[in-house]
């Protein structure tokens, strides 16, 4: 396809033309309004100047008879410029006046009418048109007065050919404007299309140009960009998790096949055996809970989980957390406590306590205080029980804080950001079971629900709060907190 052939199939092309054309219509009918004002207008001054006179000498043939009539007529034709005048008798034969001839029957019906007609003091008058007006006196006489067109013919012409010159100029102005639109658009058009082709091809990192001017074509380069970003993380995410997955389970499934063949090799009785099978179905358990994670993270990402929201109440939902794992914490040595306000919400209930209940777990599993001596009076420092994990959940402002703190050894700042990630274990728990994905569950969840996983200091120890938008608390659900799986 040739440059202009691309140019004119352009939609800014096609909108210019559009809009030329109405443009242009719209300024002819503007010209012809105009035009049609005129005409009524010079139509309405000579039809008041021709009844005027036709009072007049109507009222001076009543007093003076035909001889006054005839001798003003007379004078009148005389002067310059002047007005057309005939009178005629029954017979229409002509009395007096400056016309020499009219079309037929114009002296035949008394009224307006418009004509051609010959004047007698100017021959190279014929095929000039007037609007005249007959009218019948008494005694069968009739008189005509009229007013000649040809000012009101040169005016329209000049509105006429105004009109031709405006619209060319219109069309030419137009067309050329619509090929520079069409054409600065076509660039920037060509420029997204080329980057887009390289993205295509494999080139995640490509970017769209975005301009200065802030318009809708940058807004949308814009648009597109987060777009590319978000799907560059998603693929990063997705080769990061095909690695990870091809590293972190290939242990555990040759730990699983080891212990089976083990088991044929060396097992001599049936107690072996059912030892053998317990091991094995632990850690296909774990494998299950590690992959049943992965698809939850996955259906979170994707905003599948949005078909399932609806309103609750997030103090519900941990104080349910609280007591599915306080035997849990005190099997652990550890205390676990809740502290809630009413805290209306809109989301998925399953999945935010699945999440809640990865923190909890979390803190159960890497919260244990460091070993520091301990007062008396049973293991309070500085008036806070270091063993204590806390959940809390409260409404601030348009959010709503589902927090968990304990008081173990905590994450370092640097680390934080790169502990949300899958798979990840940080040096301090890789001693522990787990399968790295606690953390990124509960990431994707608030990222699900438009907020954000928020990992602090609690001085010792981590603060992990899930902040999420806060609902209305319209039509809150009452139901029971659904009993989360244990990923990590």
């Amino acid at each position: 396809m040739t440059a202009f052939g691309k140019l004119i199939r352009t939609t800014a092309f096609r909108l210019t033309l559009a809009y030329l054309f109405i443009f242009a219509l719209f300024a002819a009918s503007l010209l012809g309004y105009f035009a049609w004002n005129t005409r009524r207008l010079i139509n309405d001054q000579i039809t008041t100047t021709v009844d005027g006179e036709m009072d007049e000498l109507s009222e001076l043939f009543a007093r003076r008879g035909l001889r006054g009539i005839v001798f003003a007529i007379e004078n009148r034709a005389l002067r310059p410029g002047a007005n057309l005048y005939l009178i005629t008798t029954p017979a229409g034969q002509s009395i007096a006046g400056n016309v020499a001839s009219l079309e037929p029957g114009v002296m035949a019906s008394s009224g307006w009418s418009e004509t051609a007609y010959r004047r007698l003091d100017d021959p190279d008058s014929s095929g000039h048109r007037a609007l005249v007006r007959v009218s019948q006196l008494s005694s069968g006489f009739r008189l005509l007065i009229g007013h000649d067109l040809e000012e009101r013919r040169r005016l329209f012409g000049i509105v006429a050919n105004a009109a031709q010159w405006s619209v060319l100029i219109v069309v030419v102005l137009g067309l050329g404007g619509g090929i520079f639109v069409a054409r600065r658009v076509l660039r920037r058009i060509d420029a997204m299309t080329g980057t887009t082709q390289r993205i295509m091809s494999g080139d995640l990192s490509g970017r769209l140009p975005v301009g200065r001017s802030g318009d809708e074509l940058d807004r949308l380069a814009e648009n597109l960009n987060a777009m590319l970003e978000r799907i560059e993380a998603l693929m990063m995410g997705l080769k990061e998790v095909s690695d990870n997955i091809a590293h972190d389970l290939k242990t555990p499934l040759t730990r699983l096949r080891n212990r089976a063949e083990d088991a044929l090799a060396t097992a001599g009785n049936e107690a072996e055996y059912r030892a053998a099978l317990e091991r094995t179905i632990e850690e296909s358990d774990g494998l299950i809970r590690t992959f049943n994670a992965l698809l939850m993270i996955a259906r979170a990402e994707s905003g599948q989980a949005r078909d399932n929201m609806a309103e609750f109440d997030a103090a519900d939902v941990a104080q349910g957390i609280h007591e599915l794992y306080e035997p849990l914490a005190e099997d652990s040595g550890l205390t676990l406590a809740v502290s809630t306000d009413h805290a209306p919400m809109h989301g998925n209930r399953e999945l935010i306590s699945q999440a809640l209940a990865n923190l909890v777990e979390n803190a159960i599993k890497y919260g244990q205080p460091p070993l520091l001596p301990q007062p008396a009076n049973g293991g309070a420092a500085e008036g806070r029980d270091l063993r204590e994990i806390l959940i809390e959940a409260r409404r601030d402002g348009d959010r709503v804080l589902l927090s968990v703190t304990d008081h173990g050894p905590g994450i370092p700042e640097a680390d934080r950001k790169h502990a949300v990630e899958r798979f990840v274990r940080l040096e301090a728990s890789r001693t522990l079971p787990g399968s790295g994905l606690g953390l990124s569950l509960a990431s994707a969840v608030a990222t699900l629900h438009g907020g954000e996983l928020r990992l602090g200091d609690a001085a010792p120890g981590l603060r992990a709060t899930l902040a999420l938008p806060a609902g209305t608390g319209e039509g809150l659900a009452i139901q029971t907190s659904n009993v989360p799986q244990k990923t990590a």
